[in-house]
C-alpha cells in the first residue's frame, strides 16, 4: 500500500550518525532512557526537514514553530534557536549531508527521577535528538496520488491542542491504523463540529469552481507545506480560502491533495471510494512548489 513517506531505500542510511544532546552515535548505539519523558510519556516537540540542494527548507518557520510548541507545554528548551540551528548542520557536515534528506528533530522534556508524569519530577535539561537520513520520495506516489477515507477518530482540544507538533502522536496513530483497516493509505479527519479537518499525517484542500479550500486550521496541525501552498496561492492569483466545509462538499470537489514537508503536494485519486482525477490546480501548485524550493536553494 502506498504512503505519503514512501521513499527509495539507501543503503548509506545503515551508517548514519545520530545527535543525541551534542554527541554523535552510529544508528544502532543511538540510544537514550528509559526514563526520558519522550519515551515515559510522548511528553515533547519534534519538526520534520527536509534537505534540498544544500539548502533546509523553510528552517526558519520549523524552528519557530518548534519553540511555539514548547512553550505551550511549559518546557524550556535548553539551546537557542541559533544553536539548534548550527547542531542540524554540524550533524548534516558529520554524515556528509548535501540534499534528498529528511531530518527528524525531536525534544523531549528529559529524564525522570520516577515514572511520573509530573514535569517536577524531570530531573535533566530536554533531551535533543537529531536524526538525519537519505530519503528521497517516491516519485510514483507524487505522480499517481493516494486514497483517503473517512475515519471516526475526531481531531479535537478535548485531550490536546491539534496544532502542536507533539510526540504524542496517538490520535493520529489510531486515524492511520483506522484508515488502513478500511483500505487506504490516509485517514480524513473531521473537527469536534464535524467539518473537514486533516488527514492523519498531511494537510488537505479541495478544488471547487476553480477555489482552494482548506480547514481553518483551529484543528490541525500548523502544517509548513501548507502555508507555503497558501502563500503561493495568494502569490500567484489563485483563490484560496481556510474555511469550514463539510464531506459532502468533498464529494462534489473536482480535485483534491494533500501537503507535506516529505514530498510536498500530493494528489488524491480517491475519497471514501468515489474516483478523483488529479486535476490542473494540483498539477499547477506542485509545479508552484517544486520551484519555490529550488529558488530556495
Amino acid at each position: 500500500m502506498a504512503s505519503t513517506h514512501d521513499y527509495i531505500k539507501d543503503s548509506r542510511n545503515d551508517n548514519i550518525k545520530i545527535y543525541i544532546n551534542g554527541e554523535y552515535y552510529h544508528r544502532s548505539d543511538a540510544k537514550i532512557s528509559v526514563f526520558d519523558s519522550g519515551f515515559l510519556l510522548g511528553d515533547g516537540v519534534w519538526e520534520g526537514i527536509r534537505l534540498h540542494n544544500n539548502k533546509l527548507i523553510h528552517l526558519e518557520t520549523h524552528i519557530d514553530r518548534l519553540f511555539v510548541g514548547a512553550k505551550s507545554i511549559a518546557m524550556k528548551i535548553d539551546l537557542s534557536k541559533e544553536e539548534i540551528v548550527n547542531a542540524i548542520w554540524s550533524t548534516l557536515k558529520e554524515n556528509n549531508m548535501r540534499s534528498d534528506t529528511h531530518i527528524r528533530l525531536i525534544v523531549s522534556r528529559g529524564i525522570k527521577s520516577t515514572p511520573y508524569q509530573h514535569p517536577k519530577v524531570t530531573i535533566s535539561t530536554p533531551t535533543i535528538v537529531i536524526i538525519p537520513e537519505y530519503k528521497k520520495p517516491n516519485k510514483d506516489v507524487i505522480d499517481k496520488g493516494i486514497r483517503l477515507v473517512s475515519v471516526q477518530t475526531r481531531r479535537d482540544s478535548a485531550v490536546q491542542d491539534p496544532k502542536i507538533n507533539s510526540l504524542s502522536k496517538m490520535n493520529c496513530i489510531s486515524a492511520c491504523i483506522e484508515a488502513e483497516n478500511l483500505g487506504a493509505e490516509e485517514g480524513l479527519m473531521f473537527d469536534p463540529h464535524g467539518f473537514v479537518s486533516t488527514c492523519n499525517s498531511t494537510n488537505f484542500f479541495i478544488v471547487i469552481n476553480n477555489e482552494i479550500w482548506t480547514s481553518t486550521g483551529e484543528y490541525c496541525l500548523n502544517g509548513v507545506t501548507r502555508g507555503a501552498i497558501i502563500s503561493l496561492c495568494k502569490e500567484n492569483n489563485i483563490t484560496v480560502h481556510e474555511k469550514n466545509f463539510l464531506i459532502q462538499d468533498v464529494y462534489k470537489a473536482d480535485e483534491a491533495f494533500v501537503t507535506g514537508t516529505f514530498s510536498g503536494v500530493i494528489p488524491v485519486i480517491e475519497i471514501d471510494g468515489r474516483i478523483m482525477c488529479k486535476g490542473y490546480f494540483t498539477k499547477e501548485l506542485q509545479q508552484l512548489y517544486a520551484n519555490d524550493i529550488n529558488n530556495l536553494s
